[in-house]
């Protein structure tokens, strides 16, 4: 099962990875929060045929709807910090900072719940930073943007969702989970949106087809599969390799916007897959 839920992750990070082009697309037309509210709420949308039906004897616990809608805050804040940041910084910039999220979330889960990190997982994360500022800078060092410190407040947010889904939803159904805590996030997105974004900016037909995109594959597909792989994979350990979708962000800049890649980012990118590989070593429980 542990290997199911790890190739699971991986395929999410792919998802995402490959979501940052969406992402690159809203930020060139200035829309955040309606993107993230259209993107949400669509995923939210795409699930509900899979919703498994409930008795009425067995509605959703107060306990369910209490972390539903504390995960939903949490990604509506760390996507709308991320989303953001990209306007006002490079995307080498964003995707290193949003990358810090596999250091902290082992520092969360000692600090909330007093799991001393393995000595493996410190010395992956360290490997994980290093490939990634390979990979965003190429190895000549962060130009500062206005739009840097609101990315890595957006990293703190990002890991701490990953330690409630991974402590907390794996209580309940997954399909469930996701899409209540899509309809939270997504709402909070729209309030703010209607009232500090033109709505007409959602007509222009490259946004409208990044929702599209991200709504169904990263939202509706790879949400509710990370929250299925939590269930099944240490959080310190699914956050490093979600972590890859900075790589597969790389790769899919490279076929699909023609974007090359330098001999060191490629270095980069094979030390992060390396890390991945042996935050897999530590001897853990199947299920």
């Amino acid at each position: 099962m542990r290997l199911k839920a790890d190739l699971t992750l991986f395929a999410v990070a792919i998802i995402w990875g490959t979501a940052f082009i969406a992402q690159d697309v809203a930020g060139q037309y200035r829309v955040a929060y309606l993107f993230n509210a259209a993107s949400f709420l669509l995923g939210a949308l795409a699930l509900l045929p899979f919703l498994p039906r409930r008795s009425p004897q067995a509605p959703l616990s107060r306990s369910e709807i209490g972390w539903m809608s504390l995960a939903g805050l949490v990604l509506f804040v760390a996507a709308a910090l991320q989303q953001i940041g990209i306007f006002y910084t490079q995307v080498a910039n964003a995707g290193f900072l949003t990358s810090l999220y596999t250091v902290i979330t082992p520092f969360l889960l000692w600090w909330f719940f007093r799991e001393k990190p393995h000595w493996l997982d410190a010395v992956a994360v360290s490997g994980a930073v290093a490939g990634a500022y390979l990979l965003s800078t190429s190895g000549q060092g962060l130009q500062f943007q206005q739009g840097d410190g609101l990315v890595f407040a957006g990293a703190l947010f990002w890991a701490l969702h990953f330690v409630i889904l991974g402590k907390f939803a794996s209580r309940y159904e997954p399909v469930t989970f996701s899409i209540g805590q899509f309809l939270v996030c997504g709402l909070l997105n729209l309030a703010v949106g209607l009232l500090t974004e033109p709505l007409s900016a959602l007509t222009a037909l490259p946004l409208l087809g990044a929702i599209v995109y991200r709504g169904l594959m990263s939202v509706g597909i790879g949400y509710t599969l990370q929250v299925w792989g939590q269930n099944h994979t240490p959080p310190t350990d699914a956050a490093l390799i979600l972590g890859l979708e900075s790589v597969f962000a790389a790769l899919a800049g490279w076929l699909f916007l023609q974007q090359t890649l330098q001999s060191i980012q490629l270095i980069g990118c094979a030390v992060i897959f390396t890390a991945v590989m042996l935050s897999q070593l530590k001897s853990r429980p199947t299920e």
